[in-house]
Parts: structure tokens; C-alpha cells; sequence
């Protein structure tokens, strides 16, 4: 199994920044991708932002141009940079991991952008 702890999120004024990580532990196939839902109140959980191990990233068209994904994949971490953020970007924010046949989620992080 594979645990993951997400940390970096909090209250933030529409235009700032917040940068969240999650840390991956256990038994981390070599083939995986790492990741980012968000679950607003009232509302379909999003998918934000994927990242695999090798390969291109991809991105919710509500946060292109403005949300960065990366990862280490030494220190089995995935990262999402939100800058520009609005108010409609509050939400929990939940990392997730996947390879084949198993995928997971953290507890998730709430991040709030007061506006």
C-alpha cells in the first residue's frame, strides 16, 4: 500500500499564492502517476492537475496558466504551485497516486482564497 500526506494548504487573498506537496510512502511502483483533485462544496470533484513518473503533465482548463505541477521522483513528492488564485479555487485539495490496478488519496488539504 501506498500512504500519502499532503501539507501546504490554508487561507489566502484572491491573487496570491499557495504552494501544496504531498509525500508519498510505501510500496511506490517505479511506474506510477501522482496528482491533484479538488471538492468544492456543492460541486463535482475536479481533477486538477496529473503528473507520471515520466511524461507530460495535465491540467483542468479552469487552472492552465495559472497551477503548476512537479514532482521529485527520488523523494517520491508531488507538488502544485496555485498562483493567481481566485475565489473559485476553494476547495479541499486531495493528492492521489496510481499505477497499475491501485490508486489512492490523501486526506486532503483545504485551501481558501478570500476574495
Amino acid at each position: 500500500q501506498v500512504q500519502l500526506v499532503e501539507s501546504g494548504g490554508g487561507l489566502v487573498q484572491a491573487g496570491g499564492s499557495l504552494r501544496l506537496s504531498c509525500a508519498a510512502s510505501g510500496s511506490i511502483f517505479r511506474f506510477n502517476t501522482m496528482g491533484w483533485y479538488r471538492q468544492a462544496p456543492g460541486k463535482q470533484r475536479e481533477l486538477v492537475a496529473t503528473i507520471p513518473n515520466a511524461g507530460d503533465t495535465n491540467y483542468a482548463d479552469s487552472v492552465k496558466g495559472r497551477f503548476t505541477i512537479s514532482r521529485d521522483n527520488a523523494k517520491n513528492t508531488v507538488s502544485l504551485q496555485m498562483n493567481s488564485l481566485k475565489p473559485e479555487d476553494t476547495a479541499v485539495y486531495y493528492c492521489y497516486y496510481s499505477h497499475y490496478g491501485y490508486r489512492t488519496e490523501g486526506r486532503g488539504t483545504q485551501v481558501t482564497v478570500s476574495s
